[in-house]
């Protein structure tokens, strides 16, 4: 579940309340006598403030940590990002005023162009890509009096979150190279400056919960697999091992001996230079195997697992990340489907509905922004039978049939 987070609510002004949220009887004759303006508020935010008042908040894990291990040298981290980040900027925006379709629009062109560095789709994959590693994404409106000029997305790891005495995020503090900027939420613009998209935190009243970190312990498994497997092919794929020397009468390896024969390992047996060349073992010398070789740990099936959870965390059918052993889905085209319905859209129908309800007030009340599933190829196969099976009904008409599948009447604007 994603949470949207745009501005605070109104504060409370139940400052003549009891401590058990009842009236004085004085407090209430007045009120009966003269009628009052009702205030909305959480009645939680005050036991937030008690937490939170006084001190910015921190997002409670490391984001590098998280990027490097994770997307930048984990390879089905980082394609798994890449496959939603990618999918869900590259389905088109629909606009709606009303029922009315809108096909020019100034916000649709924001879109479309955010800023001068950035098309609409490089800037959304920012967005989608710092959510599932951060669970946190911002993004910045570049304002001219009350027109929205440009968009841009902010690194989650330089923003601070600064509550105010409700427990409200109040202002966003961006930090950058030794400079910070304060985007104070409660500004005279149209619109807030900075929209929060955040994952849903069990544990946190602000900042979202990525699920790298719910496959952290995958992560490092995966990763642990592939340096290990890295360090025995560097080592001539041979296991440790130790030579163990079993002289006469429990005799001793010399000084002497012993550095000897451990200039020799070095610079003969180890490194993949080395891989094939034969061991001679003379005086007593024997060799013992002292760890399990890939075929006992059962090595590439402890990778698969691990990169079979990777993509559980993320939303992504095994199948499409090369990973073997899965038979969930029958074939491909019915994986790629599910991943469509299951994990691309319900993120993009929530970032359609945060983006439209924080940009909508500056170009007027009443307008809807969602997107175009028709234009999905991968969901080709589902809406040909949806159109087939609304065909062969014959009781309804056919502007009924147009509605069934989402179009307006015949001549409808």
């Amino acid at each position: 579940m994603l949470r949207w987070l745009t501005s605070r609510p109104a504060r409370s002004s139940a400052s003549g309340l009891s401590p058990l949220g009842r009236q004085p009887p004085q407090t209430a004759a007045k009120e009966r006598q003269s009628p009052q303006t009702e205030a909305k508020a959480s009645r939680a935010g005050p036991a937030i403030a008690v937490y939170s008042t006084g001190r910015a908040l921190w997002t409670p894990r490391d984001y590098a940590a998280l990027a490097r291990a994770g997307y930048m040298r984990n390879p089905v981290v980082h394609r798994a990002v890449r496959m939603i980040s990618e999918a869900a900027a590259s389905v088109p925006w629909l606009l709606y005023e009303g029922r009315r379709e809108i096909t020019e629009h100034p916000l649709l062109s924001l879109l479309s162009r955010p800023n001068t560095r950035q098309s609409g789709n490089d800037f959304l994959e920012a967005v989608y890509g710092f959510l599932l590693v951060s669970g946190n994404a911002y993004i910045e409106a570049v304002t001219l009096g009350d027109d929205v000029r440009e968009l841009h997305a902010l690194r989650p790891d330089r923003m601070t979150i600064v509550p105010d005495g409700e427990g409200w995020p109040a202002a966003f503090e961006y930090r950058a190279n030794g400079q910070s900027v304060r985007f104070e939420q409660d500004g005279d613009g149209a619109i807030p400056p900075i929209l929060h998209v955040m994952q849903f935190h069990p544990l946190d009243d602000h900042y979202g919960f990525p699920p790298l970190e719910a496959a952290q312990t995958s992560l490092d498994t995966h990763n642990a697999a592939s340096f290990w497997n890295k360090a025995l092919l560097d080592n001539a794929a041979r296991p440790s091992g130790a030579l163990v020397y079993e002289g006469r009468d429990g005799a001793n390896l010399s000084e002497e001996q012993f550095e000897r024969l451990r200039d020799e390992l070095e610079a003969n047996f180890q490194g993949a230079a080395n891989a094939g060349r034969p061991l001679l073992l003379e005086g007593g010398l024997e060799w013992r195997a002292m760890s399990l070789s890939p075929q006992e740990m059962d090595f590439m099936e402890a990778k698969n697992g691990a990169a079979r959870e990777i993509a559980l965390a993320f939303g992504i059918p095994p199948m499409l990340l090369g990973i073997p052993g899965d038979n969930t889905y029958s074939n491909y085209k019915e994986a790629n489907v599910a991943f469509w319905r299951q994990t691309v859209l319900p993120l993009v129908g929530r970032a359609s509905q945060a983006l439209g309800g924080w940009l909508g007030p500056a170009y007027g009340d009443g307008l809807r922004l969602w997107y175009d599933a028709d234009q999905i190829p991968a969901l080709s196969s589902e809406r040909d039978a949806l159109w087939a099976r609304v065909q062969a009904v014959e009781f309804l008409s056919r502007d009924e049939k147009r509605e069934a599948v989402g179009y307006g009447r015949a001549g409808q604007d």
